[in-house]
């Protein structure tokens, strides 16, 4: 039995969508606000809470969070059209953006976090080098400087990689693919 044109034209758009909502949990989102992601990515005009609504069959305060999210991680956003008093919203298309956008922000918190400790475990460590310590000891406490040094090192490396992502440096190293204009 042939399908129809229709009937695997929208297979193939739905096999998208279920992979991009499973896909989600990389931004920390469940699958029902990724599904909600792929449905406006795919939608060529705006829409509504409404639309939204009746297209997933969600509650409307299900919608509402999850555009909400959305919108948070800055991958959908509030659009206006004259005449239209709702509130209406479009996904971004530029996903190098929103990767550049989300993994940056997350890398850079964690990276503060890490640095903030293993700083402190360095002067604590300092200290302790002042005391009077067996050679067993002494051996730990520098073994430990060493590795928090490399840690350091590799954070500061990171920030550099996310610095090139964020000044869009990288897309001198790696180009971004053409079609990626057409989508706008």
């Amino acid at each position: 039995m042939k399908l129809d044109k229709k009937t695997l034209m929208e297979s193939a758009r739905e096999r998208v969508i279920e992979t991009i909502s499973h896909n989600m949990y990389l931004y920390g989102v469940t699958p029902s606000i990724g599904r909600l992601y792929g449905t406006l990515f795919f939608n060529d005009k705006p829409m509504t809470l409404d639309e939204m609504k009746e297209e997933l069959k969600m509650s409307k305060t299900s919608m509402s969070t999850s555009v909400r999210t959305l919108t948070d991680l800055n991958m959908v956003e509030k659009v206006w059209k004259k005449g239209i008093r709702k509130d209406l919203y479009e996904a971004k298309k530029d996903w190098y953006q929103i990767f550049i956008d989300f993994f940056s922000n997350e890398w850079r918190k964690v990276i503060s976090l890490n640095v903030k400790a293993i700083n402190q475990s360095m002067r604590e460590l300092k200290t302790v080098l002042e005391e009077d310590l067996t050679i067993d000891e002494k051996e730990t406490v520098l073994h430990d400087l060493e590795k928090f040094n490399y840690a350091i090192e590799y954070y500061k490396w990171l920030n550099q990689l996310f610095d090139y992502f964020e000044s869009n440096q990288i897309f001198d190293l790696i180009t971004k693919q053409e079609i990626e204009k057409e989508l706008d």
